[in-house]
Formats: structure tokens, sequence, C-alpha cells
């Protein structure tokens, strides 16, 4: 007959409850605020920088004595991590509160629809309709580019490129990806200086300097979706007969859609706020100039710089001007999920 062994008893591990890290987080910040009163006094960046440092050790030695050495480690790596993204909040927080709340006074249907025809001095009238159509004649241009530009490079990288061509391609991005954007609008106006002259000036001119920064953005998000895409699904359209191109249109593609689309849309934000190549290009106009190969074409970083440095009603203006240019940043961004949202496939919806 079978002697059946006494179950063993679970050991169960003492945790901390749910409402001591918060107690923890109180206790650190009012010590904190104590430890400054010692000297000129509290302030809210003090306060929580040091309490952070308080609540970091006050939690790890708490978990450590209740919890155990390998639940305390777990609890360090937490506020770590907590800590390390609060800290890369606050810039991004500080950044739109400030254009949010100076920049909220000017803008408006008025702002968005009038220019800087008669405006002079300390006028308040005045907005940034021609800024905005000129920001999008030199983005759509440097757009039509560098898209289809960088995503045929990508593919042939991918797909296609073997040996040193590709590897020399590969070091030519890479080093364009640094450059710096002064450079390209100097490439830009030379390239046209030589053909036309030195007095033309368009937004073709910064389109094209803006699409040297953009192609290898493009170029370099874009190959690593495609490297992404599993060699799988490319096989099993090979097995069925799929031709190379096709399968590459219609699999690889398609798969990554919504990272490609995602990387347009970074490489678009890159450039769309660049204001020395188009200081250099395209200069300023304080009307709107709706033929995108001749005449200076105003822009809204160029707008916003130049308003800025006017100083006075001109730096409420440059505000809602920077306002105007983080909207359509959003826009934007919310256009690239639309697209990749429908043309994804059903299962990564």
């Amino acid at each position: 007959m079978a002697v059946i062994a006494p179950p063993v008893p679970v050991r169960r591990t003492r945790r901390l409850p749910s409402w001591a890290p918060w107690a923890v987080l109180v206790g650190s910040l009012v010590l904190a605020a104590l430890i400054q009163f010692l000297g000129e006094g509290p302030t809210i960046s003090g306060v929580f920088f040091i309490g952070a440092i308080i609540f970091t050790i006050a939690i790890t030695v708490t978990s450590r004595t209740v919890e155990g050495e390998r639940l305390s480690k777990d609890r360090l790596a937490t506020t770590l991590v907590t800590l390390a993204f609060l800290l890369a909040l606050i810039p991004l927080v500080s950044l739109v509160w400030t254009v949010l709340s100076d920049g909220i006074t000017r803008f408006g249907p008025s702002f968005l629809s009038t220019d800087m025809v008669g405006v002079f001095g300390n006028m308040v009238e005045g907005g940034a309709f021609h800024a905005i159509i000129g920001t999008l004649y030199v983005t759509g241009i440097a757009s039509i580019i560098s898209i289809p530009l960088g995503i045929f490079c990508a593919i042939y990288l991918v797909e296609y490129g073997k040996g040193r061509l590709a590897k020399a391609i590969t070091v030519l991005v890479d080093v364009m990806t640094g450059i710096p954007s002064i450079v390209a609008g100097l490439f830009a106006f030379t390239l046209f200086l030589i053909l036309f002259g030195p007095a033309y000036k368009a937004a073709i001119i910064g389109g094209i300097a803006l699409a040297v920064l953009m192609t290898p953005v493009v170029v370099r998000s874009v190959e690593e979706m495609l490297r992404l895409v599993p060699n799988e699904l490319r096989e099993a359209a090979y097995a069925l007969g799929v031709p190379k191109w096709l399968t590459i249109v219609k699999v690889v593609l398609r798969t990554a859609i919504a990272g490609i689309t995602t990387g347009v849309m970074i490489a678009i934000a890159r450039v769309i706020g660049e204001t020395a190549p188009l200081l250099i290009t395209v200069g300023i106009a304080q009307n709107v100039n709706w033929d995108a190969f001749d005449g200076r074409i105003a822009t809204l970083p160029v707008y916003v710089y130049r308003q800025y440095a006017q100083g006075g009603p001109s730096a409420d203006r440059a505000w809602a001007g920077a306002l105007t240019l983080i909207i359509i940043v959003m826009l934007l961004n919310l256009v690239a999920r639309l697209v990749s949202r429908y043309f994804s496939p059903e299962g990564a919806r």
C-alpha cells in the first residue's frame, strides 16, 4: 500500500500593503521640504529632486526589510524606471504648457486667416496665414521628393542590395543623417545659384534643402521596419509562385505599413520646424505666395523667428505661430495613424 506524503506547506512571501509606497512618498516629500527649510527655503524642483532620492532609498530599505532581497530589487528597478519616465516627461509637459499658455492669447480664426501685409512696428494685427501656406508648400515638396526616394532606397538595401554598393549606400545614409541643417540649406542655395542666379528665391529651393535632411531619416526608419517582416511571409509568397516585386508590394510593405508611416511622420516632424536652411533658401515674405516655383515665401519657423526677434506684440504672434506649428504636426500624425490603420493587415489593426 502506497504511503501518501503529507502536503508541503506553501511558504507565503510577506508583501508591503498597497498604501505603503504612497505613504513613503509623502514622507519623503515632507522630509525633503524640512531639509530645504534649513537652507534658503523649499522650492518645487528642490523638494521633488531631494524627495525622489529619499524615496528611492527608503522604499528599497523598507522592501528589503519586509519583503526580502528579491522583491526589494524589483521595487528598486520599478522606482528607477518610473523616475526616468517622469524626468523625461518634465521637458515635454513644460514645452507644451509654455507654448499653449503664451500662444493661446493670439491664436484664433483671425490669426489663421490673415497675413502681415500693412502690419508695422508694434501693431497688434497680423496673422500667419501666408506662413502656414509656405510651410505646407515647402514640407510638401520635401515629402514628395524624400518619401518615394527613401522607401525605394530602403527596399533596395533590404530586398536586393548585396556587396560593396549596398554597404556604400548604408555608410552614405548614416553620414547624411548627421548633416547640419545649415549645410543642406547652403547646398540647395548653391545649386540654384549656379542654375538661375543669386536673385532666384522659391519654395522649391527650401523643399530640396529639407529633402536632403529628410531622406536619410526615411531610409533608416523604413529599412528597420522592413527587416522586422518575418522571412516566412516572403517564402510563403514565393512558394505560391508570386514574383518578388509583387511579394514586396503586397506582403512586405503591407505588413510594415504601420511602422513605415510612423517613420515617415518622424522624418516630416524632423524637418517641418527647421529654420536655418529656410532663411537662406526662401527668405521671408509679408503676403501669400501661391507660386512654389518663383518668389520669396514665408514659412512658420522663419515667421516665428522674425516675430520673436522683434519683441513686443510681435512676440505674441511668435508664440501663436509656434502653437500653430505644433497643431499642424499633431494633425499630420493623426492622418498618418488613420492611413496606417486603413492599409494595415486585418490582424494588425
